[in-house]
């Protein structure tokens, strides 16, 4: 068996800085709406922010990427994403803490497909597992990153966000000297596996890869609202503190970082579009457990299943938007490992209006109605014609 190359957990590191910082807005919600008096649809219109510039650009960046690579690009991101939540704890203008959410966003956007471009070139035949470690780290920053901001915001000292901007920078260094090296063997492998497999043909799948997108909207979706709203219903319905909000988060997170690993264990056997299937199918009951509950430990309990179909898919949905476009692999990172996490956040501000008409718990339920439809196509997603189907 292929060695797997400890370099991937390089890029999952930078995946963490990137998505830890990305996930402290969130959890600052609560402080901003207290300090800058805000309402529900002005904290998701600072959601909106930080998925804007993100959403955009990283399809673009990524079709850009196929074309032109830029690698340098991957550090700089972790960089911009840090100092833009350095920034927040020194104005309470709703300008300026809108901007730089967008700009935690962006160094985001411009991470992400450069950076799954390279684990992909280096992952050889074990793309679920690498795929799976590099979105661990994602997942492990979405887990730490509003403990951490919590903790400044709410107990220690809020310009303690400072520390995002420091711990990114010198991870950025750290992977931008690791560059040519990897860039190296990223081509020696490719030309190891044209002569190991001269009648493979990338070519792309664009009818797939339409039905995938529907997919990954779903879980963005799901993904963008839990991680802006659950501190606000921890608070608001469950009458909880800040603080068990912010945990919330974290546990959510937590769970997520492990169970995206072994997902991506899991694809490599049993399939990515059984497991995508699987996982969308429970998603509906999932949500909608969480979105009826009043009860702290019976909340606290439904982010079992709520993480397990949010993440057991996420290695399996961006292996099978790599492989249906075989020929854009960063614009098809761009979009599976990008906008399924930012392009939910379109959403946040319609949300937050829904919750300040209507009250949170009826805004929420439109989790679990989305979770239909992304488990309705689901099941139109067709077995990639050069990617066998696994045997049970």
């Amino acid at each position: 068996m292929q060695r797997f190359d400890p370099r991937i957990y390089l890029f999952a590191g930078g995946h963490f800085a990137t998505d830890w910082a990305q996930s402290a807005i969130p959890a600052l919600l609560p402080y901003f709406i207290s300090v800058c008096n805000l309402s529900y649809q002005d904290a998701g219109t600072l959601i909106f922010g930080n998925i804007l510039l993100a959403s955009i650009c990283q399809p673009i960046l990524g079709y850009y990427a196929d074309k032109v690579s830029k690698p340098w690009l991957a550090p700089i991101g972790p960089v911009i994403s840090g100092l833009s939540i350095a920034i927040m704890p020194f104005t309470t203008n709703f300008w300026v803490i809108f901007l730089c959410s967008m700009f935690s966003g962006f160094g985001s956007a411009l991470y992400h497909p450069e950076a799954a471009r390279m684990v992909n070139g280096l992952a050889g035949e074990q793309k679920g597992k690498a795929l799976g470690t590099f979105s661990v780290g994602g997942n492990a920053g979405f887990a730490i990153g509003p403990m951490f901001a919590g903790f400044c915001a709410y107990i220690f000292d809020v310009h303690g966000l400072v520390l995002f901007g420091i711990l990114n920078s010198l991870l950025a260094l750290v992977l931008y000297h690791q560059l040519p090296g990897i860039q190296s063997d990223i081509r020696h492998e490719q030309i190891a596996e044209a002569k190991a497999h001269p009648d493979r043909v990338r070519k792309n799948d664009w009818p797939a890869f339409g039905k995938l997108t529907f997919v990954i909207l779903g879980r963005s979706v799901g993904f963008s609202i839990c991680n802006a709203f659950i501190p606000l219903y921890w608070i608001n319905v469950l009458h909880t503190s800040p603080e068990q909000g912010s945990f919330a988060l974290t546990v959510l997170f937590t769970m997520g970082a492990f169970i995206t690993y072994f997902g991506g264990i899991i694809s490599d056997r049993l399939g990515f579009v059984r497991v995508i299937r699987i996982a969308f199918a429970l998603m509906v009951p999932a949500m909608f457990l969480l979105t009826n509950s009043t009860n702290y430990m019976l909340s606290m309990l439904s982010l079992v299943p709520v993480a397990i179909t949010l993440f057991a898919p996420y290695s399996s949905i961006v292996v099978l938007g790599q492989t249906y476009l075989g020929k854009n692999i960063a614009f098809a990172s761009g979009i599976t490992l990008g906008l399924a996490v930012t392009a939910g956040g379109l959403f946040s501000p319609l949300v937050g209006r829904a919750a300040d008409i209507w009250g949170l718990p009826t805004a929420l339920q439109s989790l679990w109605i989305i979770a239909i439809i992304a488990a309705l196509a689901s099941f139109t997603l067709p077995q990639p014609q050069n990617m066998p189907a696994k045997k049970n």
